[in-house]
């Protein structure tokens, strides 16, 4: 740990965030041990308490601020302002699988669907979070798609929001089938049939 990180409060926020969302990313929120978060940043329990009141409280930063971060930058970056939304629907999604194959990422599920399965029937505050974010989600998708409506790239016979409900939880079900089958061939499938239903949105 070098000085410049110990003077730094925000980068020791950040470390602890960081080492706190793979802990749960690996072992889920309840498997994860505030002890094995400072043995991975090198800090002690005081610069921990200096930034969360609890674990609870560093669980919940967690979930507003890398995984928010993450999945909302990666879905706004990949959509923007497109009037055109299926190709690049196609691209993120599979962007997503290309970057964490490597890290086992789609085979330990999607940390967002992780974390709605362990807690949101546990914890009010938790609950409100992921549902929320969903819904963030489903609308960053529904906007897209009315834009590609009004440019004459989707049908116009389609609810935007059904659609990018629809979109999410079978993009979720792909990971989570993946996850639970330990198996990629699986995610393979289904993703395809993914593209098929992108492609039943054309005019």
């Amino acid at each position: 740990m070098t000085t410049a990180t110990v003077r730094n409060p925000d980068v020791t926020r950040q470390r602890l965030l960081e080492a706190a969302f793979t802990e749960i990313y690996q072992h889920g929120y309840q498997g994860m041990r505030v002890d094995d978060v400072l043995k991975r940043t090198g800090l002690g329990k005081g610069a921990f308490y200096h930034h969360f009141t609890s674990k609870h409280a560093l669980g919940c930063a967690v979930v507003d601020e890398i995984i928010n971060g993450e999945m909302g930058q990666r879905w706004m970056d990949a959509l923007g302002e497109t009037e055109d939304p299926i190709p690049a629907l196609e691209q993120v999604m599979d962007l997503i699988v290309e970057s964490e194959t490597g890290n086992d990422g789609v085979f330990l599920g999607c940390p967002l669907n992780n974390l709605a399965m362990e807690m949101s029937a546990q914890d009010v505050a938790f609950r409100q979070r992921i549902e929320e974010l969903f819904s963030q989600w489903i609308n960053l998708i529904a906007r897209a798609f009315e834009r590609g409506q009004q440019a004459g790239t989707v049908r116009n016979d389609i609810d935007a929001q059904e659609a990018g409900m629809f979109l999410v939880a079978s993009f979720e079900g792909c990971v989570g089938l993946a996850k639970a089958t330990q198996n990629m061939d699986n995610f393979i499938i289904c993703r395809k049939q993914i593209t098929h239903y992108l492609n039943s949105l054309r005019p």
